[in-house]
Protein backbone atom coordinates (compact mmCIF):
# COMPACT_ATOMS: atom_id res chain seq x y z
CA UNK A 1 0.00 0.00 0.00
CA UNK A 2 1.19 3.46 -0.86
CA UNK A 3 1.31 5.93 1.76
CA UNK A 4 0.34 9.74 0.59
CA UNK A 5 3.48 12.29 0.02
CA UNK A 6 1.25 14.32 2.21
CA UNK A 7 -1.97 15.07 3.40
CA UNK A 8 -3.30 18.55 3.69
CA UNK A 9 -1.47 21.44 2.39
CA UNK A 10 1.25 21.50 0.56
CA UNK A 11 2.75 25.47 -0.41
CA UNK A 12 3.70 25.72 -3.85
CA UNK A 13 6.46 27.80 -3.18
CA UNK A 14 7.26 31.45 -4.95
CA UNK A 15 10.56 32.16 -5.50
CA UNK A 16 12.06 35.28 -4.04
CA UNK A 17 14.38 37.18 -6.37
CA UNK A 18 16.65 40.04 -5.63
CA UNK A 19 16.79 43.14 -7.44
CA UNK A 20 19.13 41.59 -10.41
CA UNK A 21 17.17 38.71 -11.04
CA UNK A 22 19.02 36.47 -8.33
CA UNK A 23 17.56 33.94 -6.11
CA UNK A 24 16.70 35.83 -3.07
CA UNK A 25 17.91 33.24 -0.44
CA UNK A 26 17.16 35.19 2.72
CA UNK A 27 13.59 36.17 1.88
CA UNK A 28 13.34 32.32 0.35
CA UNK A 29 14.15 31.53 3.80
CA UNK A 30 12.14 33.73 5.67
CA UNK A 31 9.25 32.66 3.71
CA UNK A 32 9.74 28.33 4.14
CA UNK A 33 9.92 29.10 8.18
CA UNK A 34 6.34 31.07 7.72
CA UNK A 35 4.82 28.04 6.03
CA UNK A 36 5.86 26.23 8.24
CA UNK A 37 5.45 28.02 11.53
CA UNK A 38 1.33 28.24 9.87
CA UNK A 39 1.06 24.30 10.23
CA UNK A 40 1.31 23.37 6.43
CA UNK A 41 2.30 20.29 5.76
CA UNK A 42 4.49 19.92 3.17
CA UNK A 43 6.04 22.70 0.71
CA UNK A 44 7.08 22.30 -3.26
CA UNK A 45 9.79 24.12 -4.45
CA UNK A 46 10.61 25.03 -8.18
CA UNK A 47 7.15 24.24 -9.69
CA UNK A 48 5.09 26.43 -11.46
CA UNK A 49 4.66 29.27 -8.62
CA UNK A 50 8.53 28.97 -8.17
CA UNK A 51 9.36 30.07 -11.75
CA UNK A 52 11.17 26.86 -12.16
CA UNK A 53 10.68 27.47 -16.16
CA UNK A 54 13.16 30.87 -16.31
CA UNK A 55 15.88 29.07 -13.75
CA UNK A 56 18.65 27.42 -15.05
CA UNK A 57 19.49 23.62 -14.30
CA UNK A 58 22.16 25.35 -11.67
CA UNK A 59 19.60 27.68 -10.21
CA UNK A 60 16.74 24.77 -9.79
CA UNK A 61 19.23 22.73 -7.82
CA UNK A 62 20.49 25.22 -5.78
CA UNK A 63 16.80 26.07 -5.16
CA UNK A 64 16.04 22.58 -3.98
CA UNK A 65 19.07 22.12 -1.94
CA UNK A 66 18.66 25.23 0.28
CA UNK A 67 14.56 24.22 0.24
CA UNK A 68 15.47 20.89 1.69
CA UNK A 69 18.09 21.60 4.29
CA UNK A 70 16.16 24.59 5.54
CA UNK A 71 13.43 22.81 6.17
CA UNK A 72 15.10 20.14 7.08
CA UNK A 73 12.69 17.76 8.30
CA UNK A 74 9.91 19.95 9.85
CA UNK A 75 8.01 18.43 7.14
CA UNK A 76 7.91 16.93 3.13
CA UNK A 77 9.47 18.41 0.78
CA UNK A 78 8.64 17.74 -2.69
CA UNK A 79 10.70 19.09 -5.35
CA UNK A 80 9.23 19.64 -8.99
CA UNK A 81 11.28 17.87 -11.60
CA UNK A 82 9.70 17.42 -14.62
CA UNK A 83 10.24 18.81 -18.41
CA UNK A 84 9.43 18.29 -21.98
CA UNK A 85 12.28 16.79 -22.21
CA UNK A 86 12.38 13.15 -20.39
CA UNK A 87 16.51 12.78 -19.75
CA UNK A 88 16.10 16.16 -18.47
CA UNK A 89 13.42 15.32 -15.88
CA UNK A 90 15.40 12.24 -15.54
CA UNK A 91 18.45 14.48 -14.42
CA UNK A 92 16.61 16.94 -12.06
CA UNK A 93 15.08 13.67 -10.31
CA UNK A 94 18.30 11.99 -9.72
CA UNK A 95 19.75 15.43 -8.38
CA UNK A 96 16.48 16.30 -6.08
CA UNK A 97 17.04 12.64 -4.57
CA UNK A 98 20.35 13.23 -3.97
CA UNK A 99 19.62 16.41 -2.44
CA UNK A 100 17.46 14.82 0.29
CA UNK A 101 13.94 15.57 -1.39
CA UNK A 102 10.46 13.86 -0.01
CA UNK A 103 9.11 13.46 -3.33
CA UNK A 104 9.09 14.71 -6.76
CA UNK A 105 6.63 16.83 -8.67
CA UNK A 106 6.09 15.72 -12.67
CA UNK A 107 3.90 17.79 -15.00
CA UNK A 108 3.27 16.60 -18.36
CA UNK A 109 5.70 17.49 -20.74
CA UNK A 110 4.59 20.99 -22.42
CA UNK A 111 4.69 21.82 -26.17
CA UNK A 112 5.36 18.13 -27.33
CA UNK A 113 1.67 17.52 -27.24
CA UNK A 114 2.39 13.77 -26.17
CA UNK A 115 0.15 10.82 -26.97
CA UNK A 116 -1.30 9.17 -23.68
CA UNK A 117 1.42 6.23 -25.01
CA UNK A 118 4.13 8.81 -24.99
CA UNK A 119 3.21 10.00 -21.79
CA UNK A 120 3.22 6.59 -20.30
CA UNK A 121 6.81 5.85 -21.69
CA UNK A 122 8.23 9.05 -20.33
CA UNK A 123 6.93 8.74 -16.94
CA UNK A 124 7.77 5.05 -16.67
CA UNK A 125 11.25 6.08 -17.84
CA UNK A 126 11.44 8.65 -14.84
CA UNK A 127 10.33 6.36 -12.47
CA UNK A 128 12.69 3.24 -13.28
CA UNK A 129 15.65 6.49 -11.97
CA UNK A 130 14.86 7.26 -9.05
CA UNK A 131 13.14 5.83 -5.72
CA UNK A 132 11.33 8.68 -4.86
CA UNK A 133 7.57 8.58 -4.66
CA UNK A 134 6.63 11.14 -7.85
CA UNK A 135 3.40 12.65 -7.80
CA UNK A 136 2.02 13.63 -11.40
CA UNK A 137 1.19 17.21 -12.18
CA UNK A 138 -1.95 17.36 -14.69
CA UNK A 139 -2.60 21.13 -15.76
CA UNK A 140 -3.52 20.98 -19.39
CA UNK A 141 -4.16 24.73 -19.87
CA UNK A 142 -0.46 25.41 -19.67
CA UNK A 143 1.04 21.94 -20.69
CA UNK A 144 -1.35 21.62 -23.90
CA UNK A 145 -2.33 17.86 -23.16
CA UNK A 146 -4.38 16.39 -20.32
CA UNK A 147 -4.06 12.67 -18.82
CA UNK A 148 -6.50 10.24 -19.89
CA UNK A 149 -8.32 8.46 -16.84
CA UNK A 150 -6.95 4.97 -18.44
CA UNK A 151 -3.13 6.52 -18.55
CA UNK A 152 -3.90 7.40 -14.92
CA UNK A 153 -4.96 3.42 -14.14
CA UNK A 154 -1.70 2.41 -16.11
CA UNK A 155 0.83 4.58 -14.20
CA UNK A 156 -1.08 3.43 -10.97
CA UNK A 157 0.73 0.15 -11.60
CA UNK A 158 4.27 1.86 -10.61
CA UNK A 159 4.72 1.66 -7.19
CA UNK A 160 6.42 5.29 -7.10
CA UNK A 161 3.81 6.89 -8.96
CA UNK A 162 2.16 8.22 -5.85
CA UNK A 163 -0.58 10.07 -6.94
CA UNK A 164 -1.66 13.19 -9.45
CA UNK A 165 -1.91 16.65 -8.65
CA UNK A 166 -4.97 17.47 -10.36
CA UNK A 167 -5.54 21.14 -12.12
CA UNK A 168 -7.96 20.45 -15.21
CA UNK A 169 -10.97 21.28 -13.18
CA UNK A 170 -12.14 18.44 -15.15
CA UNK A 171 -14.45 17.02 -12.13
CA UNK A 172 -15.59 13.96 -14.19
CA UNK A 173 -12.03 12.84 -15.23
CA UNK A 174 -11.74 13.12 -11.12
CA UNK A 175 -14.65 10.70 -11.07
CA UNK A 176 -13.41 8.08 -13.66
CA UNK A 177 -9.82 8.47 -11.95
CA UNK A 178 -11.41 7.03 -8.72
CA UNK A 179 -13.36 4.65 -10.43
CA UNK A 180 -10.54 2.81 -12.33
CA UNK A 181 -7.58 3.30 -10.20
CA UNK A 182 -6.83 1.79 -6.64
CA UNK A 183 -7.56 3.53 -3.36
CA UNK A 184 -4.07 4.01 -2.68
CA UNK A 185 -3.41 6.44 -5.74
CA UNK A 186 -3.75 9.81 -4.12
CA UNK A 187 -5.60 12.94 -5.69
CA UNK A 188 -4.23 16.57 -4.64
CA UNK A 189 -6.47 19.41 -5.71
CA UNK A 190 -4.21 21.96 -8.35
CA UNK A 191 -6.95 24.60 -8.18
CA UNK A 192 -7.69 26.71 -4.57
CA UNK A 193 -10.76 27.53 -6.18
CA UNK A 194 -12.14 24.01 -5.90
CA UNK A 195 -10.43 22.63 -3.07
CA UNK A 196 -14.01 21.60 -1.18
CA UNK A 197 -14.90 19.59 -4.14
CA UNK A 198 -11.89 18.53 -5.19
CA UNK A 199 -11.98 16.71 -1.00
CA UNK A 200 -15.67 15.80 -1.13
CA UNK A 201 -14.63 13.06 -3.98
CA UNK A 202 -11.75 11.85 -2.11
CA UNK A 203 -8.74 14.41 -2.85
CA UNK A 204 -5.91 13.88 -0.12
CA UNK A 205 -5.89 18.06 0.00
CA UNK A 206 -3.96 20.81 -2.52
CA UNK A 207 -1.16 22.04 -3.42
CA UNK A 208 -1.75 25.55 -3.44
CA UNK A 209 -0.79 29.01 -4.45
CA UNK A 210 -3.21 30.89 -2.19
CA UNK A 211 -1.39 29.48 1.14
CA UNK A 212 1.83 31.68 0.20
CA UNK A 213 0.37 34.68 1.28
CA UNK A 214 -2.73 32.70 3.51
CA UNK A 215 -1.28 29.51 4.46
CA UNK A 216 -3.45 29.33 8.00
CA UNK A 217 -6.66 29.58 5.94
CA UNK A 218 -5.78 26.63 3.39
CA UNK A 219 -5.02 24.63 6.46
CA UNK A 220 -8.02 25.38 7.87
CA UNK A 221 -10.05 24.44 5.28
CA UNK A 222 -8.40 21.07 4.07
CA UNK A 223 -8.82 20.24 8.23
CA UNK A 224 -12.09 20.48 7.98
CA UNK A 225 -12.50 18.36 4.77
CA UNK A 226 -10.19 15.63 6.35
CA UNK A 227 -12.78 15.83 9.21
CA UNK A 228 -15.88 15.65 6.82
CA UNK A 229 -16.60 19.15 7.82
CA UNK A 230 -17.71 20.37 4.24
CA UNK A 231 -20.35 22.14 5.01
CA UNK A 232 -17.83 24.65 7.40
CA UNK A 233 -15.25 23.88 4.49
CA UNK A 234 -17.68 25.51 1.88
CA UNK A 235 -18.00 28.74 3.76
CA UNK A 236 -14.53 29.68 4.15
CA UNK A 237 -13.67 28.42 0.49
CA UNK A 238 -16.53 30.89 -0.75
CA UNK A 239 -15.68 33.45 1.77
CA UNK A 240 -11.75 33.51 0.07
CA UNK A 241 -13.17 33.22 -3.24
CA UNK A 242 -12.46 37.10 -4.68
CA UNK A 243 -9.17 36.93 -3.27
CA UNK A 244 -8.54 33.45 -4.89
CA UNK A 245 -10.05 35.11 -8.25
CA UNK A 246 -7.88 37.71 -7.73
CA UNK A 247 -4.80 35.69 -7.81
CA UNK A 248 -5.52 34.12 -10.45
CA UNK A 249 -6.24 37.43 -12.62
CA UNK A 250 -3.05 36.86 -14.44
CA UNK A 251 -1.04 33.88 -15.26
CA UNK A 252 0.39 32.67 -12.26
CA UNK A 253 2.25 33.49 -10.25
CA UNK A 254 2.26 37.02 -11.13
CA UNK A 255 -0.72 38.37 -8.72
CA UNK A 256 0.83 36.31 -5.99
CA UNK A 257 3.98 37.75 -5.63
CA UNK A 258 2.38 41.11 -6.38
CA UNK A 259 0.62 40.16 -3.02
CA UNK A 260 3.37 38.69 -1.27
CA UNK A 261 4.83 42.24 -1.81
CA UNK A 262 2.74 43.85 -0.57
CA UNK A 263 2.37 42.25 2.32
CA UNK A 264 6.29 43.16 2.75
CA UNK A 265 7.36 39.63 1.89
CA UNK A 266 9.97 40.31 -0.75
CA UNK A 267 9.01 37.94 -3.57
CA UNK A 268 10.72 40.59 -5.89
CA UNK A 269 10.67 40.95 -9.34
CA UNK A 270 9.21 38.63 -11.81
CA UNK A 271 11.20 36.73 -14.75
CA UNK A 272 10.59 37.61 -18.46
CA UNK A 273 8.22 37.18 -20.33
CA UNK A 274 6.05 37.35 -16.86
CA UNK A 275 5.93 40.44 -15.48
CA UNK A 276 4.63 42.50 -13.39
CA UNK A 277 0.54 42.92 -12.47
CA UNK A 278 -1.32 45.60 -14.24
CA UNK A 279 -2.81 48.45 -12.62
CA UNK A 280 -6.14 47.51 -12.82
CA UNK A 281 -5.40 43.62 -11.03
CA UNK A 282 -3.29 45.09 -8.42
CA UNK A 283 -6.29 47.43 -7.36
CA UNK A 284 -8.73 44.65 -7.83
CA UNK A 285 -6.47 42.56 -5.58
CA UNK A 286 -5.57 45.18 -2.96
CA UNK A 287 -9.42 44.89 -2.28
CA UNK A 288 -10.15 41.70 -2.31
CA UNK A 289 -6.73 41.30 0.27
CA UNK A 290 -8.42 44.18 2.76
CA UNK A 291 -11.86 42.52 2.43
CA UNK A 292 -10.19 39.47 4.14
CA UNK A 293 -8.16 41.13 6.88
CA UNK A 294 -4.32 40.61 5.23
CA UNK A 295 -4.31 44.56 4.40
CA UNK A 296 -5.52 47.48 6.42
Amino acid sequence: MRTPVFTGVCTALATPFDSHGSINFEAFGRLIDAQIAAGVDAVCVCGTTGESATMSIREHIAAVEFCVKRVDHRVKVIAGAGSNDTSAAAYLSQHAQDSGADALLHVTPYYNKASQAGLLRHFEYIAERTELPIILYNVPGRTGVSFAAETYQALAKIPTINGVKEASGNFSLVAHTRFLCPDDFSIWSGNDDQVVPMMALGAKGVISVVSNIAPEVMVKMSRLCLDGRYDAASKLQIEYMELMDALFSEVNPIPVKAAMNLLGMEAGPLRLPLCELSEGNTAVLRRAMVRVGLLE
